[in-house]
Formats: C-alpha cells, structure tokens, sequence
C-alpha cells in the first residue's frame, strides 16, 4: 500500500527507524498562555481553585500565578513529540503512567523529549508498535510531565514509495 500521501510524511520515522534506548530532543517549544489554559479549564470543568483563582493562589506551594490543568500539559508534551514519533502512525494504542512532577504556569514554554522503550510486531504485517517514555520540560529545565505512550506505527516496506 504505498502511495502520494507518504511524500508528505517524514522519511526516518517508520517502524524500522525505532531503536530501544533511542533519544530524541524534539525541536520546537510552546509556550502555553491564559487563553489554553483557562479555556481548557473551563471547557471540561475543572474547578480546582488552583486553575481559576488567582487570589487563592498568592503565597501558596504552587506559586504564584494560575496552574495549567494537568492534560493540557500533557497533550503539548505529546503534541511536540508527534512529528517524530507518531507522523507514520496508523492508530494511538495506549497512554500510561501519566505523572504531572511540577506545576506548569500561564506563560511557561515546554519542550518535549523522547526515549524508545520498547519495538515489538503487531498483529498486522504491514505496521509495528512502538512504546515511547516522552517527558516535558519547562524554560528552566523543570520535569513538568511523564509518560509512556504505545504507537501503531507504519513499515516503510510496506507503506514507503520513496
């Protein structure tokens, strides 16, 4: 099955591109403001005062300042990780082990890392699963997040016409 679509996609992250032990530093940052952060608070109700209020905030162990809610952190972390992990993937198979190790703040950038903790073959021929512990850092090389992550992930002899 290959075709004009796999043109569009990078040329080293198929299956057979993963290697155990592999580390990636993904190149871009973002930084996440008042607009992500209290929408997405709002949007799916999170009402911890530590996301709408900052008067309750001022003086407290979470600093000062609003916390970005937890999965917004996450799906940034990932969201970076997913040009080189997951550009050449067929289905999301798993998220585990998510931890949230420090408070993200309106205004904090994060950067997003990699390792390749496991490669195995799926039930299909044409595709692979790839295990990915991905972390996210702020500016100050705060760990903000962890997680590990499963990815169906394309075979370049299968899918590649390059």
């Amino acid at each position: 099955m290959t075709g004009p679509l796999s043109s569009l996609t990078g040329a080293s992250n198929y299956f057979e591109d993963f290697h155990v032990g592999q580390r990636i530093r993904h190149a871009r940052g973002a930084t996440v403001d008042e607009v992500e952060g209290g929408w997405m608070s709002k949007l799916v109700m999170n009402t911890a005062q530590a996301h709408w209020n900052e008067d309750y905030l001022r003086g407290s162990p979470l600093g000062d300042g609003r916390v970005v809610f937890g999965l917004l952190t996450a799906s940034v972390v990932i969201g970076l990780a997913s040009q080189d992990t997951a550009e050449n993937a067929l289905a999301e198979v798993s998220l585990d082990g998510l931890r949230f190790t420090s408070p993200v703040h309106h205004g904090d950038t994060l950067y997003a890392f990699t390792e390749v903790i496991e490669t195995s073959p799926a039930e299909r021929d044409d595709a692979g699963l790839v295990r990915f512990r991905h972390w996210g850092t702020t500016q100050d090389d705060r760990v903000v997040f962890e997680g590990e992550r499963t990815v169906l992930v394309k075979r370049r002899t299968h899918w590649s016409d390059r």
